[in-house]
This record gives structure tokens, C-alpha cells and sequence, in this order.
């Protein structure tokens, strides 16, 4: 497997992946993966590195810091006595660091970005909060040991000291009378000490150590002898502070062995973390998708599994240089055969496939399109170019049979088998034998296998086989060089001779060579020119097809768009309706209950009578003029509707000449109706010679209303299809369609109003509830649902009935309660016993 890796540049592509990786660690980890073989590992690696991709795409933020590589210093920090360097010290804070950045993004953003496997792993890391605290009590965020107690004192006496060196040298630089005895104006560091370069005659002149003369003996490094005192000291404080820093480093490193289980559980994590996220950049850089299962679960819950799709696939390798191809299988066909010319792409698809693969069950993205799909793959076998080898006596066909041997060995369902050049290095008879018998074997076992071959009657075996598909890279017979397309389902000429001309070959070689084949190949290469021919027009078909369809979509999308403006409008015009409605209602409702009061207050007068006919003339002028708003805006509408009709009509009757038939305005149907119409709600009535008569709609005729059959007498015609209804002692506007006539004529003294309402809604939800429920209302929707029954209950005589208002906080029940203790018409309401419902339910009764 390691060979076929190579051979279809595995390790560049992965090795290039782990380039991207934060840590050296991720990138050893990375470097080290090998194709793998469990799904559930491959989709979960997947998962993790597109949910990466999501946090790169919503924000340029890095999750978290790289570090330097931390597993070799576990084994530093468990050895009794051992101390961490500086510098290891800091690859362990940045390791904590990392680890504290990396679980904190993660839990800031898994919500937003929904990172659900990300946020799984993330609460597997340990807190590394008492590590982290040890290590930057001694060091600073850049690795620099900190200005501590312990060391301050002796690093204010080095630096006095270098100040008192530093000096005495001035003393002797600046001295003009030393002047013409120095080589050099400022000091030399030798050995670890400062000194003076002196002029070899002029050592005499400063008293001192000699600790060096130059090579051409002209110049004499002297450190002076009031230096000398202060360079000794300066060296052993310099070793103390040494090792007081030793002191402290070993002092960490024997504190951090508690905390050795927290680095080692969060290590691995870590390094997934990592190599997840060096995947994704990767992607991202390279336009890459992350390949479907084809073994998925459908809606029933049963296994499915898709034929592999690589849509777009582009070879990582090639650059911008790649061409897009699309490599599909179906259902049932395991085995692809690739013809076409040399140099046309033969070779790089077969490789494409089986990289891509490798590179999907390492948990990596492919650079192909959407919906690409592709299976796990037990194992690889591959031949390859040419397998020649004069150590062990391999001819190219010997070299070529060994690489298939070992595939028909151990091949099986679950095994791709990449063949290339299948059947050549030997007689093309016995070849191409050779090579369909190794194909039935392969397709016998149920492998993937993906061919390359020049050999023609591979291509008639691809179509007489069902458990195989044809296909072949483009080649443009204008420009006599390949496309590097390839075409599904059509087998490829080699243009072995067109290639051959355009390569040098003499021309007249090229025409005797035609000339040999020319009966033998003319018939195959004609069909192979009209199937290409065909899958041409059949391409350009289809490309018209896909942008019929864009345009088909896209206006479709537009007029989504514009209902859901129209339906906007249309909210928002029932919104101001129900608004306008719902004031006129609330002023009628309080001027009513004035009025109502005022008349139950004291005796009925004349002024108070006529004060309760002007509200109900207002009341009724103003329903007629909202009444008549609405007709009118209704003809306004009914008119542009005609226009609009006899515009579309004028624009037919352009392209047709039949007749068509005249379309009614809606005044002109409404006429029509009206007078066609019969009444089917028509009673019989009885005259005073005993003959049955129609009974009519006219005043002191008894009618009954609603669903509940009300009991009434007609009073007195208001308008057009509504009469002023009498039932006891109140009166009621109600529509004609709502009635029903029962009876004969009364007198006009039998009835008198004392009390006229106006009913509005429709007559068969106007019965008053036994129960009325307001669980779940808003308090200004259950305080008008309140108002509403009692309105039902008064105009119904209905003397009983209770509320559900539930308990909650208590909010319900008291408004409800204030509600019925301010209304005049309620004689006593109360809670509920314990066992109906106790204080979550009010029973009341009315006056």
C-alpha cells in the first residue's frame, strides 16, 4: 500500500496539509496519518474540520496559539530532581495557553456557528489553570524570566557593578594622556572580561593583568587593576544569579509532576484540534468540499448506498493548470473503463480518483464540487507505469503481471484496483485476452476497478458488460491536442496517428500507416465519431436545459417574492382595519354602557329616550358610511379589474381570432344574480281563506334567528336586506340571509321597544359559553373575550356561567375579578370549590 500511496502522490498532498498545522506536534501527528478504514472515525474527523471551516469563514480569528513540541519534557518533569530549561518552561505555557484559547473559543461560538463535535471534545480538555499560574509566576507572556524577589537583589548588584566597570574604563578612554598609549577608544571583551587594547611599547603606562596579545604582537589587551576587583565579584554574582535561577526552574519542574495527567489528556485533544483546523485552511485555500458517504441511512432508517460521484474533481497538483472533470459510476457498475489519446489525461483521472479516496478517509477535503461522493475503501492496489527491473529479471509485462497477481489475490468488495495501460508490453491479442479475463475475475469479486487501455476491444467488452461503463478523454480533432475531459459513457479513439503526425513523424509515414488500417478501422471509428458526436449535442442539450431552468427558478423566485410583498400589504391593510374596527367598537361599547346606566339609574324620560335613539342613529349612519366606503372602494376595484380584463382581451384578440365572450363587471353580475335569483329560505304561510301563500319579508311578520332559533318579530326595514328585529323588550339589526319566517303578521301596537342594540358578527357564533377559557390569553385579549360573553349573556338572558383563568401568578385572575366587580350587571361571582377547579376557576352570576 505504501508503493500505490507514492504512485498517486499521497504523501505531497498530506504533507502539504500538515504544512498548515499550528504545532509541531499536530504537524509530526498529520504527517504520520495513514488512510483510514472506520467511518465513524472518518466522519467525525470530517465533521470537526467543517465545523473549523465555518469559524475561518465567520471570523479571521485563530482559535488558538501554536507551541513547540511538549511530549519529549513529560519524561524531564517525572525524573526526580530534573529541571526544565527557560525555554521549555515557555513551550509548556504556551501549550496551557493554547489549550485555554482553544476552549474558550470553542464555547464562545458552538451556539452561533453550531459546533457540535468541536464542543463535544472540547470538554474533554482538563483545566490547565494551576499549571498555567506556576509557569507565569516565574516567566513573562514572551518567555523572559521575570524580575522575582529572589533574583532582584542580585541583578541590582551586577548591574551596579557593570556600572563601576563601565566607569573605570571611561576613566582611562577619556584620559587624554592616555590617549597616544591606546590602540583603540573603547573596551574589548575577552573571556568574559572587559579590557584595554594598549600599544605594545605602552604597556608600562597602565598597570593591569595581561590577558592576551594580538597575533601581529603590536597590541596588548591589559584589564586594569581597579577593574579587576569588579570583574571578579561581577562573574560571581553572575553565578549566583545562575543559580538561583536553577534553583527556581528545578523547583517548577518538581511542582509540574502533579500536573503531568492534565498534559497528557489534553495533548491528543490538542492535536486534533490542530490537524482538523490545518484541514480546513487547507481546504479553504483550495476550494475543497468535504466528500458524502455513499453508505448513508435513508428517511426509513434503511442502508443506502450511492455509486461514487467526484463532481468538478480537480488534481491538487496541477493548479490552475487542472481541468474540472466529472467521474460518476452507477448503480450496479463497478468497473470504469478510460480509452482515449496518450497524453490526454488517461492516467491523471485514474490517479484523481483513487488520491481523492485516500484523502477522504484520511479526514480531508477534496478540490472537487458539491455532492461529491465517495466510499471507504478496504484496501489499494495499483499498476502503474512501468515496473522494469534488470536486479530481478522483470520485463515490463513481467513487471505489470506481478502488481495484478497480487490484486486478483486479495482484492475484494470493498478493494480499488486502478489498472493502467491494462493488456500492453506484450501481443495485443493475447494481451487484451489476458486482460478481459482479468477484468471477469475482478467483477466476479465485486471490486472498484478503474482501467486505462488502448486496446478496442476493451471498449466493446465496456459496452457488452453490465457490470461496466465506458469513458474517454476529450480530443479535439481541430487543434489535433486533448481537452483533458473526460466523457462518461463514450469510448475514446487514440489518435494514435494524429498525435504521431503533429509530433514529427513524416507525413507520407503517416498516410501509408492510414492506409493500413483504413479497412480494418473504419467501422469502429466511425461509430466512436457519432457517439462522441452525440454526446455533444446531447451536452449542448443540456446546457440549454440547465439555463432554461436557472431562468424558470429564478422567476419563480421572483413571484414568491412578490406574493409575499402582496400578502405583507395585505396584513398590514387587515392590521389598520382591525384597528379602526376595534375603536369605533370601544367608543359604541362606552357610550352604550352610559347610556344603559343612565336609563337603570333613575326613570325612563324623554331626553334619556332620546338620547338612546340618537346613538343608535349615529352608531347606524356611521356603519352605513363605512359601509359605503367599502362599496365604493369595491366598484373602484371592480373597474380597474374590467380594464385590466379588456387590455388582456385586446392583447389576445392580436393573436387569435375567436370570438370570446363578453365578461360582467361585478355590478353587472351582482344585477344579474339579484335578478335570477330565487329564495330558496322562502316560507309557506296560510291566508284568511285558507289558501296556502308565500309568506314575505315585511313588518310584523314573526322570523326566527341564528343557530339558535331566537324567536322575533320583524319591526321595521333599516336598509336593503337588514331589518330592525324585536326579541322581548330589545331590539336587533339582523341581516335577511340570517332569518328564517315562521309566522304570520302581527299588529303594529303588539310590539314596542323600550331598549335598541345593534348586533354585529355572524349570527351563528353570537351564543354565550357555559365555560369560558382563558388560559393562555393575554390580558387584553381575555378581558375582551370577558366583555363579549357578558354582551352575549345579557342580549340571551343567559343568568350563569363560569371562567377558566387558571392560577399562574395571579395576574388573569385578578383583572378578571376587578372586571366583574366594576360591571353592573354581575350579581355575584365567587371561586370555584376545590374539586371543579378551586381558585383557578370563578363561577358568576348575572343580575
Amino acid at each position: 500500500m505504501q508503493k500505490t500511496l507514492e504512485q498517486i502522490d499521497y504523501f505531497t498532498i498530506r504533507d502539504q496539509v500538515a504544512s498548515f498545522c499550528l504545532s509541531e506536534e499536530g504537524k509530526v501527528n498529520l504527517e504520520k496519518r495513514l488512510p483510514l478504514h472506520n467511518s465513524d472515525e472518518i466522519e467525525h474527523l470530517k465533521k470537526a474540520s467543517r465545523e473549523w471551516l465555518n469559524c475561518i469563514c465567520a471570523s479571521s480569528t485563530s482559535p488558538f496559539n501554536g507551541w513547540s513540541s511538549i511530549r519529549p519534557l513529560l519524561s524531564v518533569i517525572r525524573m526526580t530532581g530534573a529541571s526544565l530549561t527557560l525555554e521549555q518552561v515557555y513551550t509548556l505555557g504556551q501549550f496551557c495557553t493554547a489549550c485555554s484559547r482553544a476552549f474558550t473559543y470553542i464555547d464562545s461560538h458552538y451556539v452561533d456557528w453550531e459546533l457540535p463535535v468541536l464542543k463535544a471534545e472540547s470538554e474533554k480538555l482538563l483545566p490547565v489553570n494551576d499549571a498555567s499560574n506556576k509557569i507565569y509566576r516565574i516567566i513573562t507572556p514572551d518567555g523572559e524570566m521575570k524580575d522575582l524577589p529572589e533574583i532582584a537583589a542580585i541583578r541590582k548588584q551586577i548591574a551596579s557593578l557593570n556600572s563601576r566597570i563601565k566607569n573605570i574604563m571611561n576613566s582611562f578612554l577619556k584620559d587624554s594622556k592616555y590617549a597616544s598609549v591606546l590602540e583603540s577608544n573603547v573596551p574589548v571583551l575577552k573571556s568574559g572580561r572587559q579590557v584595554l587594547a594598549v600599544k605594545a611599547g605602552m604597556q608600562n603606562k597602565i598597570e593591569g593583568i595581561v590577558h592576551e596579545v594580538s597575533a601581529t604582537a603590536k597590541t596588548v589587551y591589559i584589564e586594569p587593576t581597579e577593574s579587576v576587583h569588579c570583574t571578579n565579584e561581577l562573574i560571581q554574582k553572575e553565578f549566583e544569579l545562575e543559580s538561583e535561577i536553577k534553583r527556581i526552574l528545578t523547583q517548577l519542574t518538581e511542582s509540574l509532576q502533579e500536573n503531568i495527567p492534565v498534559f497528557k489528556t489534553n495533548l491528543p485533544l490538542m492535536e486534533f484540534f490542530d490537524t482538523t483546523l490545518a484541514a480546513a485552511r487547507w481546504g479553504k485555500e483550495n476550494n475543497c468540499v468535504y466528500a458524502i458517504p455513499c453508505l448513508t441511512n435513508d428517511h426509513s432508517g434503511q442502508n443506502r448506498d450511492e455509486p461514487p460521484l467526484l463532481y468538478k474533481a480537480r488534481h491538487p497538483l496541477l493548479g490552475e493548470k487542472a481541468v474540472p472533470i466529472d467521474i460518476q459510476f452507477m448503480s450496479g457498475k463497478r468497473v470504469l473503463i478510460i480509452t482515449g489519446p496518450n497524453t490526454g489525461g488517461k492516467t491523471v483521472t485514474l490517479k484523481t480518483f483513487a488520491l481523492f479516496a485516500m484523502l477522504n478517509q484520511t479526514g480531508l477535503p477534496v478540490p472537487a464540487g458539491e455532492g461529491s461522493r465517495l466510499p471507504v475503501f478496504g484496501k489499494i492496489f495499483a499498476d502503474i507505469g512501468d515496473d522494469q527491473s534488470l536486479d530481478q529479471s522483470l520485463s515490463t509485462f513481467s513487471g505489470h503481471m506481478k502488481n495484478i497477481s497480487k490484486a486478483i489475490k486479495f482484492a475484494e468488495d470493498d478493494s480499488l484496483v486502478l489498472l493502467d495501460e491494462l493488456g500492453s508490453g506484450t501481443d495485443p491479442l493475447e494481451g487484451t485476452a489476458i486482460s478481459m479475463a482479468v477484468l471477469d475475475h475482478l467483477i466476479e469479486k465485486k471490486a472498484f476497478v478503474l482501467v486505462t487501455t488502448h486496446q478496442g476491444i476493451l471498449k466493446n467488452y465496456g459496452y457488452t458488460n453490465p457490470a461496466c461503463i465506458n469513458a474517454s478523454v476529450e480530443f479535439d480533432t481541430t487543434t489535433l491536442s486533448p481537452s483533458y475531459r473526460l466523457l462518461m459513457g463514450v469510448p475514446g479513439e487514440s489518435h494514435a496517428l494524429e498525435i504521431a503526425g503533429k509530433s514529427g513523424l513524416p507525413r507520407f509515414i503517416v498516410n501509408n500507416a492510414k492506409n493500413y488500417i483504413a479497412t480494418e478501422k473504419a467501422d469502429v471509428s466511425s461509430l466512436i465519431k457519432g457517439l462522441n458526436t452525440k454526446h455533444r449535442e446531447l451536452d449542448r442539450m443540456k446546457s440549454q436545459m440547465d439555463k432554461l431552468q436557472r431562468q424558470l427558478d429564478e422567476k419563480e423566485q421572483r413571484q414568491t417574492e412578490r406574493d409575499i410583498e402582496l400578502r405583507e400589504k395585505e396584513h398590514q391593510l387587515k392590521q389598520g382595519f382591525q384597528k379602526e374596527s376595534e375603536e369605533f367598537l370601544a367608543q359604541s361599547r362606552k357610550k352604550l354602557e352610559n347610556l344603559v346606566r343612565e336609563l337603570r339609574e333613575g326613570e325612563i324620560t324623554r331626553e334619556k329616550t332620546l338620547g338612546v335613539k340618537q346613538f343608535i342613529n349615529d352608531l347606524t349612519a356611521a356603519t352605513l358610511e363605512n359601509e359605503r366606503k367599502i362599496q365604493e372602494e369595491e366598484e373602484r376595484l371592480g373597474l380597474e379589474k374590467l380594464e385590466a380584463e379588456k387590455k388582456a382581451h385586446e392583447l389576445r384578440s392580436h393573436t387569435s381570432n375567436k370570438k370570446t365572450k363578453k365578461r360582467l363587471s361585478n355590478r353587472e353580475a351582482l344585477a344579474f344574480a339579484e335578478s335570477t335569483h330565487v329564495s330558496e329560505a322562502a316560507a309557506m304561510g296560510k291566508a284568511s281563506d285558507g289558501k296556502t301563500v308565500p309568506l314575505i319579508f315585511e313588518e310584523g311578520v314573526q322570523v326566527e334567528v341564528g343557530a339558535n332559533h331566537m324567536a322575533g318579530t320583524l319591526v321595521k326595514l333599516e336598509k336593503k336586506g337588514v331589518w330592525k328585529v324585536q326579541f322581548g323588550s330589545v331590539q336587533m339589526s339582523c341581516k335577511e340571509k340570517d332569518m328564517v319566517l315562521v309566522g304570520g303578521k302581527m299588529q303594529a301596537g303588539d310590539f314596542k321597544a323600550d331598549i335598541s342594540v345593534e348586533m354585529k358578527g355572524d349570527s351563528e357564533n353570537e351564543a354565550p359559553v357555559f365555560e369560558l377559557r382563558l388560559l393562555g390569553m393575554r390580558m387584553e385579549d381575555a378581558i375582551r373575550a370577558l366583555e363579549r360573553q357578558l354582551d352575549l349573556c345579557t342580549l340571551h338572558n343567559f343568568p350563569h356561567f363560569s371562567i377558566i383563568h387558571g392560577k399562574g401568578n395571579g395576574i388573569l385572575q385578578q383583572a378578571v375579578h376587578d372586571y366583574l366587580s366594576h360591571y353592573q350587571g354581575v350579581a355575584d361571582f365567587r371561586f370555584a370549590p376545590p374539586e371543579d377547579g378551586g381558585f383557578g376557576k370563578t363561577y358568576v352570576t348575572l343580575k
